[in-house]
């Protein structure tokens, strides 16, 4: 059975829904056609938030091999077209940050000659032979023979053992991987593959190459991203387009891939990025100044009050100023009925006090919603630790005659728990960039249905479960997350893709 409030949330949604006639008049900037007239399902609306994205936006979670097979075909489509060796073709799709359309432009327009040069790539046809038999190392002045010595075709050449090493420290110590180029000094052309894995002789070095060479494939080619899980993992993702779409790795970390943050939907990425710049920067601190500090009317001197008399005297020793500490005016005209500043009417002095009264209203709304978002996020972390506990309660039930799918829900509650946390948390960033109109007054409700439940079903998931409340336990949780939790956070978030 539904509480009180739980029917009230519900009927409040059921309202909501009859807003549609009137949302149609409304102009939005963007509107998709399947949001409108969904069914809510509450097996379905527990990863509609997620599933729905990954529905349009095809993606796909990639291992470190099946990036080198992507980057072999992109290499192989190349080397089709301007029919040079692999691993010259590699080189110059490096060069080109692995831009194909780009490297096949400038193939055609400059030349192949000019290209190379460009590149700091040796032709492969060409070589430079010496007829000495010997030759001396500039490196470590050893006279060597010609077998034991590379040359890059550039016509320096440096004997294996110091080639061996320099490649090493440039892989292994400097990060380098590509566009290595020859040990003489100013000498750009590049050591090419076959020769650094000819010369590399440990294993682990050879291996971190290649890593480096996919690591720029990656990090160059705007479709694919690394996951970027905190606790750390090595799976590539390849999306269809580039855009605010949610991804979810085989790790299980949700994020979205425009901009690699943890999925936050409904807030878009570039409200996002401007909120957390304005959590992380000293901008709060100015306004914190503003709110309680006021300037010297004079020298401009920052004053913070620290006593009950208004009567403010600068005490900077050039200025000496006598000011009223709530109109910012002169001391003088209020001598000593200084009560009479209200009716003071300077337009300095009435300009300084709107500022201050603007730059203090600021700092609260500001407060306001931080400290909802923050709230929302450090609950959410605490919501993440409740797995472990649910997993002993549902390991509980399974004594008192449960079985194991019986006591699934919990794990379900927990999931849909989490979820409305961090929607709540992100709709408190959009929030804070919503212009009040009628509009903001309905996601404001919805928002208020969304966390009022949230907080319900937190509440009963924190129960101590006995024998006699488990099925009053189950009916009431899941009750409040099939007819509140499930059409609160489907209509949020569907109503602000609308707005957005």
């Amino acid at each position: 059975m539904d509480s009180e409030d739980d029917r009230g949330s519900h009927s409040r949604w059921r309202a909501n829904n009859n807003f549609e006639e009137d949302l149609d008049e409304i102009s939005f900037e963007e509107e998709d056609e399947e949001d409108a007239g969904v069914e809510v399902d509450d097996e379905d609306v527990l990863n509609n938030s997620k599933a729905s994205r990954s529905q349009h936006h095809k993606y796909q979670v990639l291992s470190t091999t099946e990036v080198a097979l992507e980057m072999d075909v992109s290499i192989r489509e190349v080397c089709s077209v301007i029919q040079l060796p692999v691993t010259t073709t590699r080189m110059l799709l490096t060069h080109f940050q692995w831009n194909q359309e780009r490297l096949l432009e400038r193939y055609y327009d400059q030349g192949e000659a000019e290209l190379f040069k460009e590149a700091g790539i040796i032709p492969p046809m060409s070589s430079t032979e010496s007829k000495d038999t010997r030759k001396v190392c500039d490196v470590c002045c050893l006279e060597l023979k010609l077998s034991l010595m590379t040359d890059l075709g550039c016509g320096h050449a440096f004997c294996n053992n110091c080639w061996a090493h320099f490649l090493e420290t440039k892989i292994k110590d400097d990060g380098e991987g590509i566009n290595i180029t020859c040990m003489e000094y100013k000498c750009s052309v590049v050591v090419d593959d076959a020769t650094v894995m000819s010369l590399l002789q440990k294993e682990e070095v050879k291996k971190r190459y290649q890593q480096l060479i996919t690591s720029s494939f990656v990090t160059c080619n705007r479709n694919f991203k690394y996951c970027p899980n905190p606790l750390g993992c090595d799976y590539v993702i390849k999306a269809e387009e580039t855009m605010c779409q949610i991804i979810v790795c085989r790790c299980g970390h949700a994020f979205c891939f425009k901009c690699v943050q943890p999925w936050h939907e409904p807030v878009k990425c570039d409200l996002l990025r401007l909120w957390k710049k304005k959590c992380d920067d000293d901008s709060e601190t100015s306004n914190w100044i503003a709110a309680n500090t006021k300037e010297c009317p004079k020298c401009k001197v920052t004053i913070e009050k620290d006593g009950g008399c208004n009567h403010m005297v600068c005490k900077n020793v050039n200025c000496k100023y006598d000011f009223c500490w709530v109109c910012l005016g002169s001391w003088e005209p209020h001598g000593s009925s200084w009560y009479s500043c209200n009716r003071f009417d300077e337009v300095g002095a009435k300009k300084a006090r709107d500022a201050q009264e603007k730059s203090r209203a600021d700092l609260q709304r500001y407060l306001f919603y931080c400290n909802r978002y923050m709230n929302h996020m450090n609950s959410l972390k605490l919501e993440n630790k409740l797995y472990a506990s649910i997993k002993e309660k549902m390991e509980e039930m399974q004594q008192h005659n449960m079985s194991w799918i019986e006591v699934q829900f919990l794990k379900k509650a927990v999931d849909v728990l989490c979820q409305c946390r961090q929607a709540l948390m992100y709709t408190y960033v959009f929030a804070f960039y919503l212009n009040k109109n009628n509009q903001s007054m309905i996601f404001e409700d919805n928002q208020r249905d969304l966390e009022c439940a949230t907080e319900k079903l937190s509440e009963y998931l924190e129960r101590d479960i006995t024998g006699d409340n488990i099925s009053d336990i189950k009916q009431r949780v899941q009750d409040k997350y099939r007819s509140v939790l499930f059409p609160s956070l489907f209509f949020l978030i569907t109503f602000l893709k609308q707005i957005l």
